[in-house]
């Protein structure tokens, strides 16, 4: 059995965390990268090493294309060449056309568009001259369009994501590389309890009567870093329960 070594952005705690901890129990090396959260990263690391696995943490902030490269540069260094690489490290920061602060959106399209960019164009070279490798991005199905205020900028930047993962996927498909997106609901986790949204109120926007959970979005991302999803590339997986609030009707 081959060991994939995995690299997972945003890793501490959340969605990332959870991917993170279901790669390793699946048999991967994973390096958990975190910007601030060195503690619950270094927690992640544990609880894989408790359960058999191997990993480390590597701080980095994905808004500076330097840490970018370093990232990859030390997850190669020490657990050796990715295989699998998770885009998930990302910032909402909530406002409309009539009051957004700009500012927010330079921070925002630096970790959720160009961030994800540099990190993946740092880690391809070694999926390219081995022939395999899996890209999973996290985008939003903000990024598709629901219709939640305040999410209007955000969205702009994770239907980037999608835009980008379709044409990475056109670049890298021949070195047998596929690249695909998650786009999930509304989960529950630390960053949407801190959005102002309400859990009961989300979990009726959708046709299973519930909010997403961290582990439901970690199978997926399995799933799609799998050896039996080589023939999935540039597909978006919806993973929201079946929400009933998009905009628009094409």
């Amino acid at each position: 059995m081959v060991t994939r070594v995995a690299l997972v952005t945003g890793a501490s705690r959340g969605i990332g965390r959870a991917i993170a901890l279901r790669l390793a129990r699946n048999g991967a090396t994973v390096a958990v990268n975190y910007r601030e959260h060195r503690d619950q990263a270094t927690t992640v690391v544990e609880e894989i090493a408790r359960s058999g696995g191997r990993a480390i943490a590597i701080a980095a902030d994905l808004g500076k294309a330097a840490d970018c490269a370093r990232l990859v540069e030390q997850a190669c260094r020490d657990l050796g060449p990715i295989d699998i690489l998770v885009n998930n490290a990302g910032v909402l920061r909530k406002g409309d056309l009539a009051d957004f602060d700009f500012a927010q959106m330079d921070e925002m399209r630096s970790i959720n568009v160009d961030g994800l960019a540099h990190v993946t164009r740092a880690a391809v070279g070694g999926m390219r001259t081995r022939g395999w490798g899996r890209i999973v991005n996290i985008a939003s199905i903000a990024g598709i369009g629901t219709a939640t205020g305040g999410t209007t900028f955000y969205a702009a930047t994770k239907a980037a994501v999608i835009s980008l993962t379709r044409r990475f996927a056109l670049d890298l498909g021949a070195h047998g590389i596929t690249v695909n997106a998650i786009a999930p609901g509304f989960i529950a986790t630390e960053m949407a309890a801190q959005s102002g949204a309400g859990f009961a109120a989300m979990a009726a926007k959708a046709m299973v009567h519930r909010v997403g959970t961290v582990e439901d979005i970690a199978a997926a991302a399995a799933f799609l870093a799998s050896e039996e999803a080589g023939f999935i590339t540039a597909q978006v997986l919806t993973v929201d329960g079946g929400r009933m609030d998009y905009i628009g009707h094409s």
